[in-house]
């Protein structure tokens, strides 16, 4: 059985996940702490849960998903996973990231694992299921379970929205694609914790997103 918590940070309200189960071992996704007090709160949750962080997962790499991988090396020596498509992304962030205000940006590591486009990832007694559903990001993975109805969905779908399709390797058509083939065959009651905003579910979606 897994169980999420949700953390808030940085100056584009970015959705960083830790998911664990009963062995105590978890998982970081999308760590987006850029200052001291984002990367305590986060460190401070995992200290007083007891919790092991065993993998650090990117659903893409803009620069509002990274910020914290650093961090997270550095404190748990535990390098990012994504699809090497994505690593184009990850290069770009230190060039542009004083233009957008983020002065100190500490460089992510690079992996030395890169995931497929599908498959899965282990933790514990726990299993994630890669979803590939680029548009967003050209290589953008989403991480699915099964038994516990949760979709880590990054900036793919929203709450009544999609991912911004406008940055570079962005494509409209092939996210639309993506969510009706990949997202939207997924069970009504799966619930989808996105990149930013609150949390929402496949079925209603599927009946109320004005995209589709």
């Amino acid at each position: 059985m897994i169980t999420i918590k949700t953390f808030t940070f940085n100056a584009y309200s970015e959705n960083t996940y830790v998911l664990f189960d009963e062995t105590k071992e978890c998982v970081i996704i999308d760590p987006g702490m850029y200052e001291g007090f984002e990367q305590n709160e986060l460190a401070a949750f995992i200290k007083n849960e007891g919790l092991k962080p065993v993998l650090l997962l990117n659903t893409h790499c803009h620069l509002d998903h990274v910020f914290g991988n650093k961090f997270v090396f550095e404190t748990y020596s535990l390098k990012p996973q994504f699809h090497a498509g994505e690593l184009p992304i990850l290069n770009a962030v230190p060039g542009y990231a004083p233009s957008m205000g983020f002065t100190r940006y500490d460089v992510s590591p690079l992996p030395d694992t890169f995931l497929p486009e599908t498959g899965t990832i282990s933790f514990g007694n726990s299993t994630l299921t890669l979803i590939f559903a680029p548009g967003h990001s050209p290589a953008h993975l989403c991480f699915y379970s099964a038994p516990d109805h949760i979709l880590i969905g990054g900036d793919v779908l929203f709450y009544g929205s999609i991912g911004r399709t406008d940055l570079p390797g962005g494509n409209h058509q092939q996210l639309i694609q993506n969510i009706s083939d990949k997202l939207f065959v997924l069970p009504d009651e799966t619930i989808v914790y996105p990149g930013h905003g609150p949390a929402t579910s496949i079925g209603f979606e599927k009946q109320h997103n004005p995209f589709f």
